[in-house]
């Protein structure tokens, strides 16, 4: 019977509809390469052992809070060469990007731990807590000479979302109610309430980060894989198939 379950059995049956293929998905990763490295060796290895070629989707939220922004870009494109991935956009990719041109947002960056991506890049931070407009502006071309060429086409081509037989992978969430087609990038981006209570069926079962919980979070009509890996050093990967379901 094709059904996947999660395990352990709680009741919940999902019909994700993938047709024979099979899926590897990360949660948010946050500048901890170490993790994303051993959650890759992990995938690896089970994957091999299974003759599995699985589809890597990752949920965004590659940079800040944690040390080593610029090698977790390195790691997920030079995957991207040797595996079929797909690297969704998550709000703080969008901040970063937004930092380039933007000082109202470079400033706002700062304190979504964007410091520890500008620190990861060289570049100096201001010693005041409210920099100057001067300052600001010295920052913001800091990080234009330090961000590479190849990281800033990297994450300005990446994905708001992407549907997978009955699937659909988000960074935050959908907003509740509303045609998935129509939805806004702000919420998919950001979106936490009314999407995290709502008990709606959105048509698709949406698989998403951004809201750190304890564990993966199994729901009828969504599943959360933010495990809040540069707190806990849990960085969670979910492997699906139309039978089962494997948290690695």
């Amino acid at each position: 019977m094709d059904e996947w379950r999660r395990r352990p059995g709680d009741g919940l049956v999902y019909w994700p509809a993938l047709g024979g293929r099979s899926l590897a998905v990360f949660g948010d990763i946050h500048g901890r390469d170490d993790l994303l490295a051993d959650a890759q060796a992990r995938l690896d290895a089970v994957a091999g052992a299974r003759g599995l070629r699985p589809l890597e989707i990752y949920l965004g939220d590659y940079v800040d809070r944690g040390p080593d922004s610029p090698a977790v870009l390195d790691r997920l494109i030079a995957r991207g060469r040797e595996r079929e991935t797909v690297c969704l956009r998550g709000n703080h990719e969008a901040l970063l990007l937004g930092a380039l041109d933007d000082r109202a947002v470079l400033r706002s960056w700062l304190g979504w731990g964007g410091d520890a991506t500008l620190r990861a890049y060289g570049c100096p931070l201001p010693r005041n807590q409210e920099p100057a407009a001067a300052d600001l502006a010295a920052l913001q071309q800091h990080l234009r000479r330090a961000l590479p060429a190849h990281h800033r086409a990297f994450l300005a081509g990446l994905p708001v979302a992407y549907t997978i037989g009955a699937l659909l992978f988000v960074h935050a969430g959908i907003r509740p109610g509303r045609l998935i087609e129509r939805q806004d990038e702000a919420d998919l981006l950001w979106i936490r309430e009314p999407f995290l209570s709502s008990t709606r069926d959105h048509g698709l079962l949406v698989v998403h980060g951004h809201t750190p919980v304890a564990a993966p979070d199994f729901r009828f009509n969504r599943i959360n894989l933010d495990t809040g890996a540069v707190y806990t050093g849990v960085l969670t990967c979910l492997l699906v198939s139309d039978r089962s379901i494997e948290v690695l």
